[in-house]
């Protein structure tokens, strides 16, 4: 099964793909994660992510889909994949089919999780990450049993330069302008799965599952 799951910065995908690929045994695939350890690595491609991250914009397709290429002719994809935070432009869909055609693959469902607005904004807000080890934190929502330090590794966790409230609001800004016209193009494939992302996180999981089983099944 491959699945490809999209959504606003702050709509939970991250959370979502870790209990699908879990449940169904594929491979986790988020653009986020690999720029992340880039910049982490001290990389050329992390120096050249974190200068667009520190500005609240996206990087640029021509550099999304040549890293994700090599990534999807990986062994590990061959037995179904998770696609996380991409595609996010028309472009990089086209391309993404092109690449998974050459491939002999393609995507099965799409899921678009729904959250209202204000309720991004204030989960991006809130977001704290260990730099360390990874794990992500929430004020509100998630936080974690010492304040400012992180369970796992007790390393201290911090807000990351992309989750302020104002660059929240500048990437949902960036999100409604150049990737909702996804929706009309997977709607039109009949591969959208509108999935409503208020509530726990089980609850929404129940949803995606409920969701991909209504079309399989048919």
């Amino acid at each position: 099964m491959n699945l490809l799951i999209m959504g606003p910065p702050g709509s939970g995908k991250g959370t979502q793909s870790k209990l699908i690929v879990e449940k169904y045994g594929i491979t986790h695939i988020s653009t986020g994660d690999i720029f992340r350890q880039a910049i982490k690595d001290k990389t050329e491609l992390g120096y050249l992510v974190q200068s667009y991250m520190d500005k609240g914009e996206y990087v640029p397709d021509d550099i999304v889909v040549e890293v994700l290429e090599d990534r999807l002719a990986e062994d590990d994809c061959k037995d179904g994949f998770l696609l996380d935070g991409y595609p996010r432009t028309i472009y990089q869909a086209v391309k993404l089919e092109q690449m998974l055609t050459q491939l002999g693959m393609h995507i099965d469902h799409v899921l678009k999780i729904d959250v209202e607005p204000y309720v991004l904004v204030k989960r991006r807000a809130g977001r704290r990450v260990c730099m360390s080890c990874g794990a992500s934190y929430h004020l509100e929502f998630k936080p974690p049993k010492t304040k400012g330090a992180c369970d796992a590794c007790g390393h201290a966790i911090v807000q990351r330069a992309d989750d302020t409230e104002e660059t929240a609001f500048k990437r949902l800004d960036i999100y409604l302008k150049s990737t909702y016209p996804l929706v009309e193009y997977y709607d039109a494939k009949e591969k959208l799965r509108n999935i409503h992302g208020f509530g726990t996180i089980e609850r929404v999981f129940f949803r995606i599952n409920r969701e991909m089983d209504k079309y399989d099944n048919n």
